[in-house]
């Protein structure tokens, strides 16, 4: 379980595709708390820490996942958003956040708002995926209020705390991004969806 308030961000240091399989190895200013099958969400996606080497850990994304994120896209030097699972009792100062992503979206537009930013997201809605005015949403990680929501598309105001403490400073039109929708709106669509079954 993860709140999307990113701890650090990660440079990508090495990637070993074995199989189908992907090992991403990250330098971080967290590694050194990490252990041995800790949870750790990158862009978003909670991954399993299998090796640590002094500042570096590696962590293995397989097929399912690459095919479900943009984790396959990452190339040796790009930056990765961080967040470790939170511990039993934490505050929750962002959302509730599994560290499963649902599907990824295009960024197409960003916009400066006189110290902010607007960025704009499109999703596929075949998957049936919703965002609400003021809902909740997850972008690579990070957890972030919806504003302009419409059917396949929705932006979010970046402040420029967050600007500077992610790696939403490196979109730029056409960025693929992670997406995890809101989970208490997801059981909403599904009930929905159900009842319209029955």
């Amino acid at each position: 379980m993860f709140t999307g308030i990113i701890e650090d961000i990660g440079v990508v240091t090495h990637l070993n595709k074995e199989l189908d399989n992907l090992h991403i190895s990250i330098k971080s200013n967290v590694t050194s708390a990490l252990k041995i099958d800790q949870s750790v969400a990158h862009n978003g996606v909670c991954l399993t820490v299998v090796h640590i080497n002094n500042d570096e850990y590696t962590v293995t994304a397989i097929k399912e996942t690459l095919d479900k994120t943009s984790l396959g896209t990452l190339k040796v030097n790009d930056r990765v958003n961080l967040e470790r699972a939170m511990k039993l009792g934490d505050r929750l100062d962002g959302h509730i956040v599994q560290g499963h992503v649902d599907q990824t979206a295009t960024c197409t537009n960003i916009e400066e708002a006189n110290g902010s930013w607007i960025f704009t997201f499109n999703y596929d809605t075949s998957l049936n995926n919703i965002t609400i005015e003021k809902g909740s949403i997850t972008v690579n990680g990070t957890s972030l209020t919806v504003v302009n929501s419409k059917k396949d598309t929705f932006s979010v105001a970046i402040i420029p705390y967050t600007y500077d403490h992610t790696n939403f400073n490196t979109f730029e039109i056409g960025t693929t991004v992670n997406l995890e929708f809101d989970v208490l709106g997801k059981y909403v669509a599904r009930l929905v969806e159900l009842n319209k079954q029955a």
